[in-house]
C-alpha cells in the first residue's frame, strides 16, 4: 500500500520553474497574436509569475531569457522578484535570434561568428552571477539545409570547443544544461539533435553539464520515459522542459496532448530517485491563443496531477508482479496509479498549504487579468515577432 502522507509530503516540495517568455505574445511562424494586459518589461512578467506561484504554491522562481529579459541591473531584478514572493532561476542563452547565426552559432564556419556567440554565453553566467542562478541553459538551432553545407564532423569539434570554453567560465554550484532538438530550424543535420549527442559533449565537458529533456523534442513514437530513466541512471539528467505538441513543435500545456506520457516520465523520475535530486523541473510553453497565466497555472496543475500519480505506483506489489513475470499484473498496477483520480488529494494538499483548492478559480476571482489590463497600455508589450 502507498503511504498517503509520504505522498503528500513530496508534493508539497516540488518545485516547478515557469519561463518569462510564456508570458509575452507568440504564434506561429505565420502570425503572432497579441493579448491585452501582456507583460511590456521584465518586472512585469516577474510580477505576473508571481501570480502563478501566489496560487499554485510549488512554482516559486521564474527562468529569464538573454536578451529578451535583458535589464542594466539583475540585482535589482533580483530584489524584485524577491519582494513579490519569487526568485530568478534558469538564465536561458539566445544565439538564434541574430542575421550573423543564419549558418550557426558556435558550430558556424566563421571563427568572427562563433566568437560572437561563445560571448554572448560567457555574458550569460556573468548574469548567472548576478541573479545567483544555478542553471545556464544552452539551445542551439545549429545544423544544416543540405547535404554538403558543412562538414559535420568540423561542426561538432567547434561545437565541443565552444561549450568548453563556457564550461570553464562557471563558477561553484553553477551548471551547465545542454538540450537538444531533433529538428527545426534546420532540416538536414541539426547539430544536437538527440539525447545521446548532447549526452556525449556532457559526460566530456565533467559533472558540472547536464542534459535538459524537452518533451517536446522528440520524433514522435519516442519513448521519452526510457530516455529520462537512462540519463537519471548515469547521474546525467540536469532538468526538463515541460510541454506538448501533436506533430512537429512544443508550443502546447504540458499534458495537453499525452497525459499518460507525462506520468510514465514522471514515473521514472520518481523510480530514479529525480523528484528529490537536483533535476530542474520547468516549463517552456508559448501560449498562442490561451490565456498566458490561466495557461501556465493549469500547466503547473497538470504537471502535479502526473507526479500525484506517479507517487502512488505501489511499488513493492509492481516489483512483486516483475519478478514473477506477471506482465499483466505489473501494467495493472501501473495503471490503477494512472487512474486514480488525484484532484481531490492535490486540492487538500492545497488546503494543507493555506492556498485555494482551485488555483484556476481563484486567479479568475483576483482580479489580476483585469488590473494588467486596465494599467498595461501604451509601450511595446513582449514578445517575438513572425
Amino acid at each position: 500500500m502507498t503511504d498517503l502522507a509520504a505522498v503528500k509530503a513530496a508534493l508539497k516540495t516540488q518545485r516547478i520553474e515557469t519561463p518569462s517568455w510564456a508570458y509575452g505574445n507568440s504564434g506561429t511562424r505565420f502570425k503572432v497574436f497579441a493579448q491585452p494586459g501582456v507583460p511590456r518589461t521584465p518586472r512585469e512578467k516577474v510580477a505576473d509569475a508571481a501570480k502563478v506561484q501566489e496560487f499554485t504554491g510549488v512554482a516559486p522562481t521564474v527562468a529569464l531569457h538573454i536578451p529578451w529579459d535583458t535589464v542594466d541591473d539583475y540585482a535589482a531584478l533580483a530584489a524584485y522578484a524577491e519582494e513579490r514572493g519569487v526568485g530568478l532561476g534558469t538564465i536561458n542563452s539566445n544565439t538564434f535570434q541574430d542575421d550573423d547565426y543564419r549558418l550557426g552559432s558556435i558550430c558556424h564556419p566563421d571563427a568572427a561568428v562563433r566568437r560572437k556567440a561563445v560571448a554572448h554565453l560567457l555574458e550569460c553566467v556573468d548574469i548567472m552571477d548576478a541573479t545567483g542562478s544555478r542553471d545556464l541553459k544552452l539551445w542551439f538551432a545549429d545544423g544544416t539545409n543540405y547535404p554538403g553545407q558543412d562538414d559535420v564532423r568540423s561542426r561538432q569539434d567547434r561545437l565541443a570547443e565552444g561549450l568548453a570554453e563556457v564550461y570553464e567560465r562557471l563558477g561553484d554550484g553553477q551548471r551547465m544544461l545542454l538540450e537538444y532538438k531533433f529538428f527545426e530550424p534546420a532540416f538536414y543535420t541539426t547539430d544536437v539533435p538527440d539525447w545521446g549527442t548532447a549526452y556525449a559533449h556532457c559526460l566530456k565537458l565533467g559533472p558540472k553539464a547536464r542534459v535538459v529533456v524537452d518533451t517536446g523534442h522528440h520524433a514522435p513514437g519516442t519513448n521519452i520515459e526510457f530516455i529520462v530513466a537512462t540519463l537519471l541512471r548515469e547521474e546525467k539528467l540536469g532538468g526538463f522542459d515541460f510541454n506538448s505538441r501533436f506533430y512537429a513543435d512544443d508550443d502546447l500545456m504540458a499534458g495537453a496532448a499525452d497525459p499518460f506520457q507525462l506520468f510514465r516520465i514522471m514515473y521514472e523520475v520518481v523510480r530514479g530517485g529525480g523528484f528529490t535530486s537536483e533535476v530542474a523541473f520547468m516549463l517552456d510553453q508559448c501560449h498562442n491563443i490561451e490565456a498566458k497565466i490561466p495557461a501556465i497555472i493549469r500547466s503547473v496543475m497538470n504537471v502535479q496531477e502526473a507526479t500525484a500519480k506517479a507517487l502512488l505506483v505501489d511499488g513493492a506489489a509492481l516489483a512483486e508482479t516483475q519478478r514473477s513475470g506477471d506482465v499483466l499484473g505489473a501494467n495493472a498496477v501501473l495503471m490503477d496509479a494512472y487512474n486514480t483520480d488525484v484532484r481531490p488529494l492535490l486540492a487538500e494538499v492545497r488546503r494543507e498549504s493555506g492556498l485555494d483548492p482551485d488555483p484556476v478559480a481563484a486567479y479568475a476571482r483576483s482580479g489580476w487579468a483585469e488590473k494588467v489590463v486596465a494599467e498595461r497600455v501604451g509601450g511595446r508589450q513582449a514578445g517575438w515577432g513572425a
